[in-house]
């Protein structure tokens, strides 16, 4: 699906696993893979095993989730760990440490400024967050979030570290369409580079208004010098 045919929540999700993909991938030194669909669901919740969460206001406002099985979390904690170079007995074996929580909650920290940036940079609206929060969660328990946004529209994607191991991504952002009133600085000058680039590779300006003449040899010489005759 081409991207100015997508809602704008889906957008705003793709830029959030984009800005999954980087942290994890930067700070572990693995590349976690996410599903190509992308959930339409009627809410979003914390659930099992360890879940983390961060609401942003601003230009746009929501609520940002991420969900982690025990050994995801503890796969992402130990190879961050390991990439930074500590050794394996200063490494926790526990996904509800207190150092595998704080972790995933700095995860999820510098997830949210990425996102927020994308979204700054791309559509000139910007949005401020509060401190991120992480806990481990009981098997029995789902705790659903309330963000006090007026029907939310949420979404959730499917995540898988090296291991195969899952978590996901579950966000809701409020009832809103990310709508250009301007063309893009240097969108213009994309498009002529791309008409000259097309004009080189196939020898003729399509586009181009012929030159109006009175002379039917001036035409057929043109004709003929194009190869058109």
């Amino acid at each position: 699906m081409q991207e100015h045919s997508l809602k704008t929540v889906d957008k705003v999700a793709k830029i959030f696993c984009s800005a999954v993909k980087e942290v994890i991938d930067t700070s572990t030194g693995m590349a976690v893979s996410y599903a190509p669909t992308i959930q339409d669901v009627p809410s979003i919740s914390l659930k099992p095993d360890l879940g983390c969460f961060v609401q942003f206001t601003g230009d746009y406002s929501g609520l940002f989730i991420m969900n982690l099985s025990k050994e995801a979390s503890l796969e992402i904690y130990k190879k961050a760990m390991t990439f930074m170079g500590l050794p394996d007995e200063e490494i926790s074996n526990d996904f509800d440490s207190d150092e595998v929580v704080n972790y995933v909650g700095e995860i999820i920290n510098q997830v949210i400024g990425k996102a927020r940036q994308k979204i700054e940079t791309k559509y000139g609206l910007s949005a401020n967050n509060n401190q991120p929060k992480a806990i481990t969660i009981s098997s029995a328990i789902t705790l659903s979030v309330a963000t006090m946004l007026d029907k939310p529209e949420c979404r959730k994607i499917a995540f898988r570290t090296d291991d195969m191991n899952p978590f996901y991504v579950e966000m809701n952002l409020e009832k809103t369409e990310f709508i250009r009133l301007e063309p893009k600085e240097g969108a213009e000058a994309k498009e002529i580079q791309e008409h000259v680039d097309n004009v080189i590779e196939n020898g003729i300006d399509t586009t181009a208004t012929p030159k109006k003449t009175d002379n039917q040899d001036d035409v057929n010489d043109l004709m003929a010098e194009l190869g058109l005759d």
